[in-house]
This record gives C-alpha cells, structure tokens and sequence, in this order.
C-alpha cells in the first residue's frame, strides 16, 4: 500500500491507485455537478477525491445545518500553498452555510513538535489566524478554538482511546508514537467536536496526506454510534502542490523548493523563474514539437493557484502545446502573477491583523 501519512514528504503519481487503495470516493464530474457554483480547485480536479461528500451536498441543496472544520499547526512562522488550497475550500464551503470550526492545534504542536502552549497560542494569533483570514476565511463566520483550552475535545480523545488497537493504528499510519497517537486521538475529538451539542454532518477540506485521520475518526464514528451517534465526517482531499523541482510536494522542511506565503515578492519571483518546465531541448525544438506543460511546475501553479480564469489557462495549454508559448515568456508571466499575489496578499495579511478574534471553550 501506497505509505501516505500527515507527517511524512512524499509526492503522490498515482491519484487514481490512491483512490482505490484508500477507499475513496473520486471527485468526477458527476460529483462535481452536484455542489453549486464550484470553485477553480473542484472545477479543475485539484479536488481529486472525497469521503462522504453526498451527505454534504444534500445538505447545502436542502438548507440544512451542517460543518466544516479546518485546523491550524503552528509550526512555523510560513505557510505554503497547500494550506492556501484547505483555505480556499474552507471558504467555498463557508459561502455555501458551513458552520466554520477553526482549531489551533497546540496541543498537537506540543506533542510532535516540542513547540510550547505559549509559543503556539503567539504564532497563531501573530501569524496563522490572519493569514487564514488574508487567503479568504470569513472570521465573523468562524468559531475558533485552543485544543488546550477545549475540555470537550480532550474528553472525547480519551473515550475514542479506548475503541481502536495499536495493530488498528499501524493500519492506518504505519510508524507509531506516543506522541503520535494521543495526536491522532485529539485529531478525532477535533473532528467530531462540532457534533457534540447538535449532530449534522460533517467536512473536513485536507491534503491527501491528513487521510489517516478522517479514516481514524470515521472508524470511531461508526464504533460508538450506539453512544453518540455521529454522522461519518466527510472530507475533500486536494492534489499536492508539487516542490519547483518537481520531485516532491511543496514542503516546509525544504524552503528552496517552494514559494513560502508570505515571501518577498521578488524572491517569489526569482524562485519561479528556476522552476521545472515542460520546455524542450531547444527553442528549436520546442517550435517544432511544442512543450509539454503537463510536465511544467509553472502551468501547475497557474493551474491550482495565478489563473482564475478558466478559458485564458486553455490558451495557455494550448499554446504551449502548440510551440507558440515558449518558456522564457511563460517565465515571466508566471513571475509577475506570483508578485501580484504577494503584494495582494501582504496588503490583505496588514488587515486582518487588525480583526478582532474572540475563542470558544468546550
């Protein structure tokens, strides 16, 4: 089986294989027909593939109450264009009625990461909340919460501990620890937290990497059905954005290989430049046979991130295909979007600083 796990680098080649080996539902068109007004990454299948997302579009065309849930690990004082992709679903379902739960995870933070209740609690009211806020989360349409301070979420975590085995854990994440599995517990008691005072269901938007967890919590939800019954939670899962380079998703650990939000807007620029095309051997060559922007971190980054509209990303396919697109223009207009996006983001971040955030207790 394919090893995916929320801690691990790895990027993914074969979504469909992915699909089936974890039991997911794809995101085809029949799917994507049933949500309204679909937004670039579900139009454009960076939304691959979900769990549970009938009950959610049932409960957006009825009307009916229903949550999201998105959290934030304070490790760093960056983020990348992945948690950019979470966002934009979170806010996709927050115009839809979602009630928005956001978490900080300091916990979490405290167990795998060594980063103290303090330091989490600065970072995320410092940094994280506005850039959520920046990238498009509506703070007057979300609750947000400390795992440390929610008693409810730590209660939960504890009776969850005793409905799945050390072998059941292995199952589904590979390499345990301690640490590892009282963050996976409270990962559970996070998700089904909003279903304590009134059960509805429930999406949690992730990379495919945090899967373990919806598939952990999903489990626990069908095993104490007779205690609280929870609806399953639900779940879309995003396409990684792939590393410059191409070899692996865009990752923390490697900051050379990825435009970090936020970063000076020329150095996102003078990244970009050096990103992995789909370029040919030579300009001769690539007039002749055309590029192949299927193989082009730039086309990939217009794709899932610089160009809303849909029409003007075909000519640009189009054209690269076509060898009338070279990669020296292509380069600098992936350069100029990605500085207009750090200018607006930045502008938007100075903003959201000033928002006034209020926290709920379990």
């Amino acid at each position: 089986m394919t090893a995916i796990d929320p801690w691990g680098s790895i990027l993914v080649e074969d979504y469909e294989r992915l699909i089936k080996e974890f039991g997911l539902e794809p995101f085809d068109e029949a799917t994507l027909k049933k949500f309204p007004k679909p937004n670039r990454l579900m139009r454009r299948h960076v939304i691959f593939a979900g769990q549970g997302l009938n009950e959610i579009a049932s409960a957006i065309k009825e009307k009916k109450p229903f949550y999201e849930l998105t959290g934030v690990m304070p490790s760093s004082e960056r983020i990348h264009f992945g948690t950019k992709s979470v966002i934009e679903m979170v806010s996709y379902f927050q115009s839809q009625g979602a009630r928005t739960f956001t978490l900080i995870a300091d916990l979490e933070a405290q167990a795998t990461r060594g980063i103290s209740l303090q330091e989490s609690r600065k970072r995320a009211l410092d940094f994280y909340i506005p850039a959520y806020i920046a990238l498009g989360l509506n703070p007057k349409k979300a609750f947000f919460y400390f795992q440390s301070e929610n008693r409810k979420v730590t209660e939960l975590s504890f009776i969850f501990s005793q409905k799945v085995t050390l072998n059941e854990f292995r199952a589904i994440y590979g390499d345990i620890h301690p640490s590892r599995i009282l963050s996976a517990l409270t990962q559970s008691g996070d998700i089904l937290f909003p279903q304590a005072k009134e059960r509805m269901p429930g999406v949690v938007p992730v990379g495919i990497d945090q899967s373990p967890h919806i598939r952990l919590s999903r489990d626990i939800a069908r095993r104490t059905k007779n205690e609280f019954k929870f609806f399953l939670p639900s779940a879309t899962y995003h396409k990684f954005v792939p590393a410059l380079d191409g070899s692996i998703k865009m990752s923390k650990s490697n900051p050379n290989s990825f435009i970090s939000i936020p970063e000076p807007p020329e150095q996102a620029a003078k990244k970009i430049k050096s990103a992995l095309t789909g370029g040919r051997a030579s300009i001769e060559e690539q007039k002749k046979l055309g590029g192949i922007p299927e193989k082009c971190m730039i086309f990939e980054m217009y794709k899932q991130h610089l160009i809303e509209d849909d029409k003007k990303l075909q000519q640009i396919y189009n054209d690269c295909k076509s060898g009338k697109l070279l990669c020296g223009e292509d380069k600098e207009r992936a350069a100029s979007l990605i500085k207009k996006f750090m200018e607006s983001f930045n502008q938007k971040f100075q903003k959201a600083k000033k928002e006034k955030i209020e926290f709920v207790k379990g």
